[in-house]
């Protein structure tokens, strides 16, 4: 019965795909030939998202992002992957240097069916509870997200995956902006909602603050990524002499 029922929504997830540019919000800005394109389909069941994620494939460049009915699909640029991954060999060398425990997932779907939301950030890592995930191949509970989210921001707002970050209970955003530079979030809960402060310094790591990372990644315009990475260790073990 299952299998009868997806192979409506994969061919439904193909039309869409093949249209996408005709009915949806199409957002593209050029930045000397490096394009970062942001597609938002709207009125997308949960089963075409599933089948969507299953016909694309885990290799691939494109990020989703599933919000109660609104699907967003972000092809990344150039610029926007050299950033996403410097911040990720940051976070990198900072569990080096700290002799923290790290788990980089990449950017593995963060979802849940009962939320009617799922995600794929540009990169998340397990640190501080990286010891609860064991084996090359780890069974991640559904109640155990990821300690750190980084999110680059170079054409389209995060907003949605801000959104199901929150409702997954991702306790901290390292959210880059082109206008802003890179920001701090910490996740705050009360009674009856949740929401994502900015913070001077990080969760994860209390000692570094958005100022200093914003500086290593200003040098990065005229520095190549290893020596930035070796300014960095070299300002860790500063800190900590």
């Amino acid at each position: 019965m299952l299998a009868r029922t997806q192979e409506p929504n994969r061919r439904e997830a193909a039309r869409m795909v093949m249209i996408s540019t005709q009915v949806s919000e199409l957002e593209l800005e050029d930045f000397q030939g490096k394009v970062t394109q942001n597609v938002v389909l709207p009125n997308v069941s949960w089963q075409t998202y599933k089948a969507l994620l299953a016909d694309m494939g885990d290799h691939r460049a494109t990020r989703l992002t599933y919000n109660r009915g609104v699907l967003q699909i972000k092809m990344p640029s150039k610029l926007h992957e050299i950033i996403n991954r410097l911040l990720a060999r940051i976070v990198t060398t900072l569990t080096e240097e700290l002799d923290l425990d790290v788990i980089n997932m990449g950017s593995t779907t963060l979802e849940r069916e009962e939320l009617d939301q799922g995600a794929e950030p540009d990169t998340c890592f397990y640190i501080q509870n990286a010891n609860q995930l064991q084996g090359l191949d780890p069974e991640i509970p559904e109640n155990l997200p990821p300690d750190l989210v980084i999110e680059v921001d170079i054409t389209s707002p995060s907003t949605r995956r801000i959104e199901v970050y929150q409702a997954l209970g991702i306790p901290e955003v390292w959210c880059y902006t082109k206008k802003h530079g890179l920001k701090i979030y910490h996740l705050q809960t009360d009674e009856c909602d949740r929401n994502y402060v900015e913070s001077a310094f990080s969760l994860a790591f209390p000692n570094v603050s958005a100022a200093v990372l914003n500086q290593f990644l200003l040098s990065r315009q005229t520095q190549n990524e290893n020596t930035v990475i070796r300014a960095v260790r070299s300002w860790i073990q500063n800190q900590f002499s």
